[in-house]
């Protein structure tokens, strides 16, 4: 009882910590990606910042982490935002570049102002190709997350490490394996969730 109620709080922190830094990751991504869309050299530019990121391997970038942020959730959270980054920034310019200028040029001749067009008009049509890198962003940091057991972070990555620190027992395996399984099924529950997102805010127009 007292390992399957452990195994529950670890799947929950696990996805806590992914929900939460995906939707910071949003928020910086399509804020960089509005800011910079319509430049195709702050396009390229922001691009490149991001992609630059992805090359550093994880331990890596947890290990430069822990000196300036120290161990547990800081640093985890801070390694996710940076890594889900890319996709979502990516699809976010991909999305806003992809809106037909007449239909802002039809908006701004009814009076929207800039800002209204924006909200009103660009984000919702680049909308889904936002949601689809943050569906990618989810299982990309999913299994990064496991890693961050290195760095004392939240999540099921501890199970899976404590398993592979016992090889030779009797039950090391099969809890790595738990650990395992457990994140592949809770990513495919996300992803789930996020067609069911997709259903309720894209309007079918846009989903044809």
């Amino acid at each position: 009882m007292e390992r399957r109620h452990q195994l529950v709080v670890d799947s929950y922190l696990h996805v806590s910590a992914v929900v939460q830094s995906l939707l910071i990751a949003t928020a910086v991504a399509v804020a960089v990606g509005v800011a910079v869309y319509r430049s195709p050299l702050g396009s390229a530019a922001a691009t490149a910042a991001a992609g630059t990121i992805l090359t550093v391997p994880s331990f890596a970038l947890l290990g430069l982490l822990i000196p300036v942020m120290g161990l547990g959730v800081a640093p985890t959270v801070t390694a996710l935002v940076l890594y889900a980054l890319l996709p979502i920034l990516r699809n976010t310019l991909v999305g806003l570049s992809a809106v037909d200028t007449a239909v802002v040029d039809a908006a701004r001749g009814v009076g929207m102002n800039r800002l209204r067009v924006l909200a009103a008009i660009e984000l919702p049509l680049a909308w889904p190709s936002i949601l689809t890198g943050m569906r990618v962003s989810t299982q990309l940091i999913m299994g990064i997350l496991a890693l961050a057991a290195y760095a004392k972070g939240p999540g099921l990555g501890n199970l899976i490490f404590s398993g592979l620190a016992r090889l030779g027992s009797p039950n090391a395996v099969p809890q790595a394996l738990t650990g395992t399984v457990l994140i592949v099924a809770l990513a495919l529950v996300l992803d789930g969730i996020f067609v069911l997102i997709g259903r309720f805010t894209i309007s079918r127009g846009i989903r044809d």
